[in-house]
């Protein structure tokens, strides 16, 4: 989480909302890293979780990152969970809720549902959460 953090920073940095993912592989190998970056590329999916996924996809040669796990400093939001699904990662661990738009426990709990992938990721929230919701709100404090 701590490498998420970092990614979350370096985003906040460029105006992008401090927001930073990473894939492991079952060996605990950092495959895929990601940022948010909507406003620089104009694109509305260049979220940090879908980004890692794309790099750990291309690292791997395949969209399946099965057994894999993503870190992610905020709760992903609808689009991010199914990528997350669609993906058949083993699992997730997130560190600030998102109340708003958060689809693992939140504002949806998308990871229980049942899906047309059939899979069921598990989950794990708050891991240095304090550290990155102080972020965020730093971060949109400093737009307002």
């Amino acid at each position: 989480m701590g490498l998420a953090l970092d990614e979350a920073r370096s985003a906040a940095a460029l105006g992008e909302v401090p927001v930073g993912a990473l894939v492991l592989d079952p060996k605990g190998r950092i495959i895929g890293l990601g940022r948010n970056s909507s406003v620089r590329d104009c694109d509305i999916s260049a979220h940090a979780e879908i980004k890692a996924l794309r790099a750990a996809g291309q690292t791997l040669g395949n969209y399946r990152l099965t057994d894999c796990l993503l870190v992610v400093t905020l709760e992903p939001c609808p689009m991010c969970a199914s990528a997350i699904v669609q993906a058949r990662l083993a699992g997730l661990v997130f560190g600030a809720s998102d109340t708003l738009a958060g689809a693992v426990v939140s504002a949806v709990e998308y990871l229980d549902a049942p899906c047309a992938a059939g899979q069921r990721v598990w989950y794990l929230g708050g891991v240095l959460g304090e550290a990155s919701t102080a972020l965020l709100q730093a971060f949109f404090a400093s737009r307002r």
